[in-house]
């Protein structure tokens, strides 16, 4: 049995999935807030290195080196590839474009190795799917990521190209502050302004709705107070200056509805965006993962085009979907050249 791990060291979780001759067996995520400190991460290398066991080969990637504990995106490359290389050995350090590096040369590329795992994601895709866009709705981020004759054909390679291509958007399934989905919102009749403060997040939106998924929210609540409902109706409310009480239930699932239309709107806007380049073929699935997967059926309705979830093509179910881009290094890695 050859056996192979992936890790994805994100700003708030680090993720890890486990292939065995070239399957997904087992992935999971701790959250890691990176901004509070780098305990948390080295915490979490342990706990799943210990649930996933050892394995002949270790693949990193990684987004978190934009947290506020480094002065730089080299320095934290450099940061986070030392803590990865404390718990694993040697592992091998995805490059983007550049395949698999070795650990020690994080400094050297670490152009290439900075939030990169978009790609990870897309070129494990498409080591089954010759054409898709790939979506993966995360906590913090979505990526859309075409693939084109088997090959990533995304026109980014770097979170500015790729904001400005739609192939990034700055919205998550929990993450996202309440006040960056819009400036206004509906309620009692009348648009009311949103208060510009993190006073609730996307997931306070998803628990009103009643469909956030079980272990999705694993960060602390804008006001540090529970994840019931009820709290979340709280927290709603502050956002257009009011409370709980002021009106009932029905109000404030009526407003998360909008909030999260609003979330979704931006999402398909991107979609559009890219594929208004007529790259890719119009019977071209979407390939759904991460957090958000739920999205997916809505948004490849509007795009018109077929669904295919990604764990469906790598195995791991649902827990492989979330952690995408740790299944997608788990993958590459163990094909990759010896270094």
């Amino acid at each position: 049995m050859t056996a192979s791990i992936g890790w994805d060291i994100g700003g708030a979780h680090l993720k890890a999935a486990r292939a065995e001759n070239g399957r997904i067996v087992a992935a999971g995520e701790i959250a890691t807030p990176l901004w509070q400190g780098l305990d948390s991460l080295e915490a979490a290398f342990a706990a799943l290195k210990a649930r996933l066991g050892p394995a002949e080969v270790h693949g990193v990637t990684m987004s978190g080196e934009l947290c506020d504990a480094f002065p730089s995106r080299r320095d934290g490359v450099v940061g986070l590839a030392g803590i990865a290389a404390r718990h694993l050995g040697r592992p091998r350090l995805y490059a983007g474009a550049a395949g698999f590096v070795a650990i020690g040369q994080a400094a050297e590329h670490a152009a290439r190795v900075a939030s990169a795992n978009w790609r990870a994601s897309a070129q494990a895709a498409a080591l089954t799917l010759r054409d898709g866009l790939l979506l993966d709705i995360g906590s913090t981020t979505t990526d859309l990521i075409p693939i084109v004759a088997g090959e990533v054909a995304a026109v980014g390679e770097d979170d500015a190209g790729r904001l400005a291509a739609g192939e990034l958007v700055y919205t998550g399934l929990t993450r996202s502050f309440v006040m960056a989905l819009a400036r206004r919102a509906p309620f009692a009749g009348q648009w009311t302004p949103l208060m510009n403060e993190y006073f609730a997040s996307a997931a306070d939106v998803r628990r009103v709705l009643g469909d956030l998924p079980e272990g999705a929210d694993l960060m602390a609540t804008a006001d540090g107070r529970d994840k019931s409902a009820a709290a979340s109706r709280a927290r709603l409310a502050r956002m257009i200056g009011r409370e709980a009480e002021d009106a009932p239930d029905a109000g404030w699932r009526r407003l998360a509805a909008w909030f999260a239309e609003r979330q979704l709107r931006d999402i398909c806007d991107a979609a559009f965006l890219r594929l208004s380049r007529g790259d890719l073929l119009a019977e071209a699935p979407l390939v759904a993962a991460g957090a958000g997967e739920q999205l997916a059926p809505e948004i490849a309705r509007r795009l018109d085009r077929p669904l295919v979830r990604f764990a469906d093509l790598t195995g791991g179910g649902a827990q492989a979907s979330v952690c995408a881009p740790a299944a997608a290094v788990a993958l590459l890695v163990a094909r990759a050249p010896m270094l």
